[in-house]
């Protein structure tokens, strides 16, 4: 039996890419190697809510464990929309020219 996951990263956008986890798509992997690890940040931060991306919900900030990819950290969602963006340990934040970036299950 393969313990390869049929699953991949996606195109990155901005330095973003997101792999599903799981085949409902709950549970994906959010990859970072935006501006802010360009810029050398020491810590990076995942800040997400879901729902609508007027009005996020259940907002959360997730600790990114460096890897030799950039940083990556888990998600489960409990929604079909995740709204995202990052802060580094220094208060500078990447949120995609204001648009944030958006992970729908379809």
């Amino acid at each position: 039996m393969s313990t390869l996951s049929p699953f991949t990263f996606s195109a990155a956008i901005q330095g973003v890419q997101v792999k599903p986890l799981t085949q409902d798509g709950q549970q994906i992997r959010v990859r970072y190697n935006g501006l802010l690890n360009q810029k050398g940040a020491s810590q990076v931060w995942l800040h997400g809510g879901l729902g609508d991306m007027n009005e996020w919900r259940e907002i959360k900030d997730y600790v990114m464990d460096k890897t030799s990819e950039g940083w990556e950290q888990t998600i489960e969602l409990k929604d079909k929309q995740f709204n995202f963006c990052f802060r580094d340990s220094s208060q500078n934040w990447d949120n995609n020219n204001g648009a944030n970036w958006i992970y729908r299950i379809t």
